[in-house]
């Protein structure tokens, strides 16, 4: 079976994963290079009117505009589809783009979709505020009730929406459970799989429908380019998905794309090694702070659960102080080595205060619901010695009164 690309699926989804990450998707041109060209064109010409017409008809293979398609796109494109195990997938320019995208391509005005409560801000806001201007209904429940999800479900029920692990609690929901009422339902499952990353939690194989990713996180990795994707199979692209993406114009730029591709080589190894040092900077903050949030912990509430479904328990730490906003602060001030940001999956360790930045736009109260409080911590860990992170933070916690 050929794809976009050109290459033989056949061979390619039989690779390993890391190879895949590696090779999977490329294509060379007549130059013959090794690394993934980088197509900086708008749009494309055509030996003949004929020909144009038959691409644009969908007769004839090849590419007709960047909006659409384009060589360096299709290539990460192609190499995410096989990594995550998806038919197709689409590259945004940012991982909302991602997010809006998956459920504004299906749903219309008078449909229904039931999201967890937990979810990234802007997801939370798509869901509270976006989705009901244009007419869609919505229901907010807590996603690690499976009873929930039952009673929420309506006659105009369209998409489940959940993120896990969340963001930035870390709630965990129970994908395989999930996905098995949307679809006794006949709804789709729409995950955003951004913590766990395909190397740790591919949700398609635990009966997902489409599942979404800020690639700006560990797919780059090195905090240089914004990027989403949206994977799933092909009736979903050409019902729903691509007809949005052709005509809304949220793709990915070319050279965005070839910095994911650059990304992807690194990714699996890049994962492991932080989710290393997140087990080793979680047992040590633990020592010392009474609520330390990692899925590896034998503390997790949601251990076995989450070990059930992902590989590892991720390369994120939270953890929330009882001295509130004001200890929270004090505690990322003192920080030495580690940055204080809001992004994560960076090669470099971040400490995000959600409160006040990532969560920002969502009111107290739907802060508090969601269990973001003023003295909630999240910690992204990156690819320094873990021994130099455990120094950093202890010696924060100290300044902090811990």
């Amino acid at each position: 079976m050929k794809d976009r690309t050109g290459k033989d699926r056949n061979i390619t989804s039989n690779w390993a994963k890391q190879t895949q990450m590696v090779r999977a998707g490329s294509m060379r041109s007549n130059f013959d290079e090794m690394s993934e060209a980088l197509f900086l064109t708008s749009g494309f010409a055509y030996e003949t009117a004929e020909e144009a017409e038959a691409r644009f008809d969908g007769r004839a293979e090849g590419f007709t505009y960047s909006r659409q398609t384009n060589p360096t796109v299709a290539m990460f494109e192609e190499r995410m589809a096989l990594l995550e195990g998806a038919e197709v997938g689409r590259a945004t320019a940012t991982g909302m783009a991602a997010m809006t995208a998956s459920l504004l391509s299906c749903l219309r005005a008078g449909d229904h979709v039931v999201g967890a409560r937990a979810l990234f801000g802007s997801c939370r806001w798509l869901m509270d505020e976006l989705l009901p201007r244009y007419g869609i209904e919505t229901t907010v429940i807590d996603g690690r009730s499976l009873d929930a999800w039952r009673s929420a479900v309506r006659p105009n029920t369209k998409v489940f929406f959940l993120e896990t692990p969340a963001n930035p609690t870390l709630e965990i929901v129970d994908l395989r459970a999930v996905a098995d009422i949307a679809h006794e339902n006949d709804a789709k499952l729409v995950v955003d799989n951004v913590f766990a990353t395909p190397v740790l939690q591919r949700p398609l194989e635990l009966g997902a429908d489409v599942v979404c990713y800020s690639t700006t996180k560990h797919i780059d990795g090195q905090g240089r380019c914004l990027g989403g994707i949206v994977l799933c199979d092909k009736k979903f692209d050409e019902d729903y998905l691509y007809p949005f993406y052709r005509h809304t114009g949220c793709a990915m730029s070319p050279f965005n794309a070839w910095v994911m591709l650059k990304g992807m080589e690194t990714l699996g190894l890049r994962v492991h090694a932080m989710c290393d040092g997140a087990e080793i900077v979680a047992a040590a903050m633990a020592k010392r702070v009474k609520d330390v949030r990692h899925p590896e912990l034998a503390t997790f509430k949601q251990r076995d659960l989450a070990m059930s479904q992902m590989d590892r328990g991720g390369t994120m730490v939270v953890c929330e102080l009882s001295g509130g906003r004001e200890q929270a602060f004090a505690f990322l001030n003192a920080l030495e080595l580690i940055d204080i940001s809001n992004n994560l999956g960076d090669s470099r360790s971040i400490a995000t205060h959600p409160w006040s930045t990532t969560h920002k736009a969502l009111a107290e109260e739907k802060r508090l619901e969601l269990g973001i409080t003023p003295g909630l911590l999240r910690i992204s860990i990156g690819l320094e010695d873990p021994a130099d992170l455990v120094d950093d933070i202890s010696n924060a916690l100290d300044i902090a009164g811990l």
